[in-house]
């Protein structure tokens, strides 16, 4: 196994239709969608198979404990076996577990379908993102991955009103229905219209336990190991506000169900928004350059938070406006951080998107219950996002050369996937 050249040269004639952006960007967010979907049901849940809070709530931690180890299993499937056939299957199986999660008769079955559901999906997320770096390096992939998050950022503003709806209608096993019919909607637009983008020649041959080898590879790249921590911490402070931010500003703010989804869908486009900032800056600074302003800018914005807090000032507005602009920063974060730890992984992209991704799910699934450890109150959950944040900032600048003196920006290629690679040609786009 040897790494491949670096692509040079000219920029590539490649470019990615408005059609195929939002085919990836589906694929990539239908993980957040199949957690999204079923939030509002979480009540009801409890109540029609008489269990606790607590374990209804577990369907959710088990979703994402199956996408953190389906990623690890469907990565290396992927870079052996090409990217549509993993993806084929993992949809499929979805919309399979999904209809048996409508129909299950308890709680301890719904938890163990639901982590069924989180690591087949997983195949989703993993695929698109491994797509990109088929193609992309550098500031051309950044930008793709931000415009993805176009998409991505939708799941947040639109999932949990379709679900409250679908589930008011036909109540909560109905969510698992459409959940089904999203994934068939998925799997008839890749069979028609996803090309594979690895071809034969650049596929990892080897099977069994070497195919989880190149996993020994990533590990011991301290910059890669650096790089990929740092979106998940960004997920750990996106999560720690997802789980922290209903009983703040409901219980403790007094917000209504209504108003609280409104803060909820701002603080949403606040990610879209600087999202397409993003692919507009890594034009014209490269990636590593972006991280290195945004991380500190991130961690002075959030030790803003516990002083609106204790201060009071501008109440729930005040509270409401430091968070959007915390979350905010996730934008021009993720994405850098993704697309540098790639970087020198083209001939495993599926395994190292796996290894990213799992490290996202992991991180944040670890860290976000902290927030009702420390009393879930304001004050706790803007101190679990300061220590996401510190930590964040100390990787970067102890882990990586992001501030080392002529090493900040590391030479990037802004061509395909590497020499005498030619872009797939894009088959949505006329």
């Amino acid at each position: 196994m040897s790494n491949p050249a670096r692509a040079q040269g000219s920029r590539p004639s490649y470019r990615p239709g408005i059609k195929y952006i939002l085919m990836l960007g589906a694929l990539a967010a239908l993980p957040a969608v199949t957690t999204d979907m079923y939030l509002p049901s979480l009540p009801t849940v409890a109540s029609d198979l008489g269990t606790s809070q607590a374990a209804a709530q577990f369907t959710m931690s088990g979703t994402l404990l199956g996408a953190a180890v389906g990623q690890l299993v469907i990565g290396p499937f992927s870079d052996r076996f090409g990217r549509r056939l993993p993806l084929l299957i993992g949809i499929s199986l979805h919309i399979v577990v999904s209809l048996l999660c409508a129909v299950a008769p308890g709680i301890g079955t719904l938890i163990g379908l639901r982590v069924l559901q989180g690591f087949f999906n997983a195949a989703a997320g993993v695929v698109a993102i491994a797509v990109i770096r088929d193609r992309f390096v550098g500031s051309d992939a950044a930008r793709l991955l931000s415009r993805l998050m176009l998409v991505i950022g939708l799941a947040p503003l639109l999932a949990p009103t379709i679900g409250q709806a679908v589930a008011s209608i036909w109540q909560w096993r109905a969510v698992f229905v459409a959940l089904a019919l999203i994934g068939l909607v998925l799997v008839l637009i890749v069979w028609r219209f996803m090309p594979e983008t690895l071809p034969v020649e650049r596929r990892r041959t080897s099977g069994g336990p070497s195919a989880f080898r190149g996993y020994r590879v990533l590990l011991k790249d301290r910059h890669f190991v650096a790089l990929a921590f740092i979106p998940g911490l960004g997920m750990a402070v996106i999560m720690s506000y997802v789980v922290g931010s209903p009983f703040v500003f409901q219980d403790e703010y007094g917000l209504t169900a209504g108003q609280y989804a409104l803060v909820f869908a701002i603080n949403g486009a606040g990610m879209v928004i600087s999202a397409q900032a993003n692919a507009a800056l890594v034009r014209f600074a490269p990636p590593m350059n972006i991280l290195r302003i945004a991380v500190p800018v991130l961690l002075g914005l959030s030790l803003l938070l516990p002083v609106i807090v204790l201060t009071g000032f501008g109440g729930v507005f005040g509270l409401a406006a430091g968070l959007w602009l915390v979350l905010g920063m996730h934008g021009l974060i993720a994405a850098n951080a993704t697309v540098m730890a790639l970087g020198n992984y083209g001939h495993m992209a599926g395994s190292a998107a796996a290894l990213i991704g799992a490290l996202q799910v992991g991180v944040a699934g670890a860290v976000s219950p902290l927030v009702g450890v420390f009393g879930g109150q304001a004050l706790a959950m803007s101190g679990v996002i300061i220590g996401c944040c510190l930590l964040m900032a100390v990787i970067l600048a102890v882990a990586t050369p992001a501030y080392r003196r002529g090493r900040g920006a590391a030479p990037e290629s802004t061509g395909a996937a590497g020499p005498g690679v030619q872009a797939p040609k894009d088959e949505i786009t006329p």
